[in-house]
């Protein structure tokens, strides 16, 4: 959300292929599993991983794809009608998570 509805994404390079290696996929929130989805559409494009784990920091459940954590720091519940904002201190100044109500800035 921080870089707005339509994120500018440019060209992904790998130094090596992704055959046989064990990938670990890393995202602060899960929620839908579109991203996570979109992520490993992306993969196949580098190769054949041997596995592929994902290490989430909250998972707010509310899926619409069968996607799940392998590991996970927190599961919370929060309604449909909330946000899960994560902060860290290197980009944001502070650790935190904070939930919120969608319409609220």
């Amino acid at each position: 959300q921080t870089v707005g509805p339509r994120p500018v994404v440019g060209a992904t390079t790998l130094p090596w292929t992704l055959d046989d290696r064990r990938v670990v996929l890393v995202d602060d929130v899960l929620y839908t599993g579109r991203t996570v989805r979109a992520a490993l559409d992306e993969l196949a494009d580098f190769g054949r991983p041997a596995r592929i784990a994902l290490a989430v920091l909250i998972d707010r459940g509310g899926r619409e794809l069968p996607i799940h954590a392998d590991v996970i720091g927190r599961t919370v519940d929060v309604a449909p009608g909330q946000r899960v904002d994560v902060f860290v201190e290197e980009l944001d100044g502070r650790d935190e998570v904070v939930i919120t109500a969608k319409d609220e800035d």
